[in-house]
């Protein structure tokens, strides 16, 4: 009798650690995802960008701008405002006398890339003013004071500038005079003026997947919602998070609004927002006690958010996804230095052959670290599960488009080869864009003219023609310059011979 009560039991407990390991409950207690064992790493010391002056005026922007040409550092500048361009693949000790963009009468603020044309960078500076430049295509050779576009609406200094992410030459910008401008930057214009909605300085500005609606984070503690083409807040939600210290918000791919920001208790906080009921969130999450300003990068291929706090010396990262507790902590990469800023570089500008789903390029006080994420992979064969659809360069609509009230999802390219520029990507940027028309004073006219096929080549070549001359003049100068220097030295070696 014993025996048989002892196999009852027996069977009795694999039948209950059966249902146990079959249930829900275990699968909440160990989630299956593919990211978490992302795995993240510093670059070697001579992959660094070294001896740069990081800006050290205090403002939480991100202080650094990447895309897949160019790496692009708010830098300190005696008597205005300035920022450094460099090539990806010049690393090292960067020169004292290295060549920067430097047409602002004040510091530096924020930058931005232009997501459909890779040497095209807008700047927003304490000056009150927007400026808009065109970077040469191999980087600068001389220090750039002239800019392609000044836009100039804000009464007070210009904290933020980000580029319409579909629509193409659409630019916005946020100021201390609490007021939201969207430009058409190819006729310098400002269509859409945000006046009277918010009360306070605006600490972030954010455009959703399409580019249809804005997420702004306030002083006032609300986050909004807003649809800037009928001037109309569209859900908003006051002290989204009670402490007095800024607040950040970002657009998910699929419409939900991701916060960071701070308690009353001063912990930091991430919280996951839905704008068709703001009451309440669907998801909080405390974190630590620490004041940095919590910086969010996204990813919504992956729909992985990554947060970099400006003084700390770590990178949290969190998958979001549609089950219970909808944010999930993945892992945290850390280093020993603490950091001055951040760079987020696009998916396209990815090495898809070493697994790498996200590259961070870290500020400290005086160089710039690239830190690698990579998913381990067994396999040599292309992730396709890693690396679906990306947003690609090509822009889906003109800006007269969009503000007439057209709407469009970003052109997606695949990265199964690698990202490989398009040969006649700039060509059409040069066709529909007016930038480089802005250099021979063409902006009067507000309706573009329709340019075709057949005269696109001359002005192309119109504008290399003047990039090349530019060049060399410069070269020039810079030979005349040292022939008088050398002059000069052999003057004196024939005195001390004597």
């Amino acid at each position: 009798k014993t025996e048989s009560q002892r196999s009852c039991h027996l069977i009795a407990s694999f039948i209950i650690l059966d249902l146990f390991f079959s249930t829900d409950m275990f699968k909440r207690v160990v989630r299956q995802s593919k990211f978490r064992h992302v795995f993240g790493q510093a670059v070697k010391n001579d992959q660094c960008y070294d001896d740069i002056r990081v800006s050290r005026v205090t403002w939480d922007s991100a202080f650094c701008a990447v895309n897949p040409k160019f790496v692009a550092i708010i830098v300190e500048a005696s008597g205005g405002g300035a920022f450094m361009v460099l090539p990806l693949h010049k690393t090292g000790r960067i020169d004292k006398a290295y060549p920067t963009v430097c047409g602002h009468t004040g510091p530096v603020l924020d930058i931005d890339w232009c997501p459909h044309n890779d040497q095209v960078i807008a700047s927003g500076s304490e000056d009150c003013t927007v400026m808009v430049w065109q970077i040469p295509e191999n980087g600068l050779v001389t220090s750039m004071p002239e800019p392609v576009v000044v836009l100039e609406g804000h009464s007070k200094r210009v904290g933020i500038v980000t580029w319409h992410p579909t629509a193409r030459n659409v630019l916005l910008s946020a100021g201390c005079d609490n007021v939201i401008i969207i430009w058409n930057v190819g006729t310098g214009e400002a269509i859409i003026t945000l006046e009277d909605m918010h009360p306070d300085i605006i600490f972030s500005v954010c455009w959703n997947r399409n580019g249809s609606l804005i997420c702004t984070a306030c002083k006032d503690k609300k986050v909004r919602v807003i649809d800037p083409r009928k001037e109309d807040i569209v859900a908003e939600k006051d002290k989204a998070h009670e402490g007095a210290r800024p607040i950040r918000a970002i657009f998910l791919s699929d419409g939900k609004v991701f916060t960071t920001g701070f308690s009353r208790m001063s912990e930091r906080q991430l919280a996951l927002w839905d704008p068709d009921n703001m009451e309440e969130p669907v998801s909080v999450h405390e974190m630590d006690t620490s004041n940095g300003v919590l910086l969010p990068f996204y990813d919504p291929d992956t729909n992985v958010v990554y947060l970099c706090g400006k003084g700390d010396s770590s990178i949290r990262y969190f998958e979001i996804t549609d089950e219970a507790p909808f944010v999930h902590y993945l892992n945290t990469f850390t280093t020993k230095e603490p950091q001055r800023g951040m760079g987020y570089m696009p998916k396209r500008g990815l090495d898809v052959n070493k697994c790498e789903i996200a590259r961070f390029y870290k500020l400290h006080e005086r160089k710039c670290e690239p830190i690698i994420m990579t998913v381990p992979r067994k396999s040599d064969l292309f992730q396709d599960d890693l690396y679906p659809d990306t947003a690609g360069p090509e822009a889906p609509m003109e800006a007269e488009e969009w503000f007439e009230g057209k709407n469009g999802d970003p052109v997606l390219i695949s990265l199964k080869h690698g990202y490989i520029p398009g040969k006649n990507r700039d060509l059409k940027v040069v066709k529909k864009n007016i930038l480089d028309n802005k250099l021979s004073k063409n902006t009067e006219n507000t309706t573009p003219a329709i340019k075709t096929a057949t005269s696109t080549p001359s002005i192309k070549s119109e504008a290399k023609l003047d990039e090349v001359l530019k060049e060399m003049k410069s070269l020039r100068e810079l030979v005349s310059s040292q022939e008088k220097r050398i002059a000069k030295l052999e003057q004196q070696l024939s005195k001390m011979d004597i």
